[in-house]
């Protein structure tokens, strides 16, 4: 190959692994990633703000049966006393199972994306090589014709490189908010214990529950761009070998932009699609 078809191979290459970084950080569980040495961390944070946990579900009982009681004559009904104490029951036992609760909920998500993953059959579907043409295009361009599409190729290598590290970011990043919520799960679910404090906490497992369904989205996304790359590879022109890559490369940047911009905005997609 010559040195445009080896840079644009290497860039290739690049994205490749980071397809295969993404695939394998998906599939990994909070307890296993990096090791585990962080979800230890969690679950000692998560320990110690159970007490926290258990006095403030104490104090949002005694609020909520404030808020709505009129007299004491109210509560001295058995429908009435059952519906506050079933609230407490219920913020304590999430408090002390909080953390499976956690496990749980992370667990469905990620089976999903498992079996969406197993639907396309491994990674090895995603990847993106340079198709043959573009290689032959390549070998017939002059010397003064190769040294535009060389630095095309160069700032193509480039983009790639932020656009791989943008995707990279996403997913640590989805980390580090499972890991937030986690952490402070006891102080949040501490809230159930009172029938005017409920909502935040049936908020708090609504966002929980959008950051483990963006799993099951970014693999959507991913499978999606495998289409859009493997259908017949990026449509080439006839012509000069110079329009036969441009156009190549034009096409291959735009379905690896528009994946960026789904993961980038698959917040924004969970809420639409699943209103959480």
């Amino acid at each position: 190959m010559t040195w445009t078809a080896e840079l644009l191979q290497d860039s290739l290459n690049r994205w490749n692994t980071t397809m295969e970084s993404i695939w394998d950080l998906l599939l990994q569980s909070p307890e296993t990633f990096k090791g585990g040495s962080i979800w230890t961390t969690i679950v000692h944070i998560n320990g110690g703000l159970k007490a926290a946990g258990y006095a403030l579900l104490v104090l949002f009982f005694l609020i909520g049966v404030a808020q709505s009681t009129i007299n004491f004559r109210d509560f001295q009904r058995p429908e009435y006393a059952i519906k506050h104490f079933l609230h407490f029951l219920l913020a304590k036992v999430a408090i002390t199972y909080g953390l499976q609760l956690m496990q749980t909920i992370f667990s469905v998500g990620a089976g999903i994306a498992s079996t969406a993953m197993s639907s396309l059959g491994g990674v090895e579907n995603t990847k993106v090589s340079l198709p043959a043409e573009i290689i032959e295009a390549t070998d017939k361009m002059k010397f003064m014709e190769s040294i535009p599409m060389w630095a095309l190729a160069l700032i193509g290598s480039f983009a790639i490189g932020l656009i791989s590290f943008g995707l990279i970011l996403v997913i640590y990043g989805r980390f580090f908010k499972i890991y937030m919520y986690t952490a402070v799960a006891p102080l949040a679910l501490s809230t159930f214990g009172g029938t005017g404090t409920s909502s935040m906490g049936k908020s708090f497992l609504r966002s929980y529950a959008s950051i483990c369904v963006q799993g099951v989205v970014i693999v959507l996304s991913c499978i999606i761009f495998s289409a859009f790359a493997s259908s017949g590879s990026p449509a080439i022109v006839d012509g000069s070998a110079i329009m036969k890559v441009w156009n190549y490369l034009q096409e291959t940047f735009f379905n690896m932009v528009l994946l960026v911009i789904m993961i980038l905005g698959v917040n924004n997609v969970v809420k639409e699609m699943f209103g959480l």
